[in-house]
């Protein structure tokens, strides 16, 4: 699966969970660039990522994910 495949799935997530439709997801993105994307959406996304792609992240994969692209790398390894 490549990169696109990605984003194109988590968009849709993120647009959900932080409740903002603009959001335009790119591999450097992360919490500090998004005003909604606060510790506690942080573990919605995770969980609606987990729930979405059927996978569990450990809690030091979790502790890893600082953007949007190691949130990715991540789902790449999982799903290997």
């Amino acid at each position: 699966m490549d990169q696109e495949y990605f984003f194109c799935r988590l968009a849709p997530i993120f647009h959900e969970v932080l409740d903002n439709e603009s959001i335009v997801l790119r591999r450097d993105l992360s919490a500090d660039d998004i005003d909604e994307w606060d510790s506690l959406s942080h573990i919605r996304l995770i969980v609606a990522v987990e729930h979405a792609f059927q996978i569990t992240f450990l809690s030091m994969e979790i502790s890893d994910l600082q953007n949007v692209g190691d949130m990715i790398d991540a789902l790449q390894k999982k799903l290997e």
